[in-house]
């Protein structure tokens, strides 16, 4: 990472460093979301695991 610093006057605090990667961060999140949806072997284990819930109270 020091390579792609010409000099020292291009260092950055750590609070805009921190806000950076936040923000880098956050929007990878936003993109990279999951499908919502579930694979259906799964979807059926959490029908049922609701189901024994159900009859169980």
């Amino acid at each position: 990472m020091a390579g792609l610093l010409a000099n020292d006057s291009e260092h950055i605090d750590r609070r805009t460093s921190r806000s950076i990667r936040d923000a880098v961060g956050e929007r990878l999140q936003q993109s990279l979301r999951p499908d919502p949806r579930l694979p259906t072997h799964l979807e059926k284990l959490l029908n049922e695991l609701r189901q024994r819930e159900r009859e169980s109270h």
